[in-house]
């Protein structure tokens, strides 16, 4: 899949995954695609933490809610930088981790690797399992595998599963 719009169309979140491994330079080429986002003044303000060991992704589940699908992973990235919630921090640094992400979900979709984003709401975990220093922040760990059901990569979406363009489009003002 080389065309960008047919890849942002048709990227579905992918939650369960086959037990296999990742080919190492898939793994590779999804985490240098993170590296390659852009960034606010180019400053790449990012370190991405790779997990593959199984007792660590599953320690990984549990920074929120709706990380479960990280313990089935393959291998899970931590996104992780400087702690915007911190006074005088910028903005900037979630939306640089946004960009890194999209890019790393999108490489590994070209390459037929399935990937669903979590959002950390326990800090601490993600400390204690990741090793993360005080003066970092991890936002988000996304999860990567082969699907466990392959047609996950060609499924249609979901009827009602986008706003149509003219109610979201604004043009000029409200």
């Amino acid at each position: 899949m080389s065309d960008v719009w047919d890849a942002i169309r048709g990227k579905r979140m992918v939650r369960r995954f086959a037990d296999r491994l990742l080919r190492p330079e898939h793994l590779t080429r999804i985490v240098d695609a993170g590296r390659h986002a852009g960034s606010s003044k180019n400053k790449q303000r990012w370190d991405f933490v790779v997990v593959e060991d199984r007792a660590r992704l599953g320690a990984l589940a549990k920074v929120g809610p709706f990380a479960d699908h990280v313990g089935g992973a393959a291998a899970a990235v931590a996104l992780v930088t400087p702690d915007p919630t911190v006074g005088g921090a910028s903005l900037s640094l979630v939306w640089d981790a946004g960009l890194a992400a999209e890019n790393m979900m999108l490489a590994a979709w070209e390459l037929g690797v399935g990937s669903c984003p979590a959002t950390v709401y326990e800090q601490s975990v993600a400390r204690q399992v990741l090793g993360i220093p005080e003066d970092r922040w991890c936002g988000y760990v996304l999860s990567f595998g082969y699907p466990a059901d392959p047609e996950d990569m060609t499924r249609p979406p979901k009827a009602g599963g986008r706003r149509p363009l003219d109610e979201v489009i604004h043009r000029e003002t409200w």
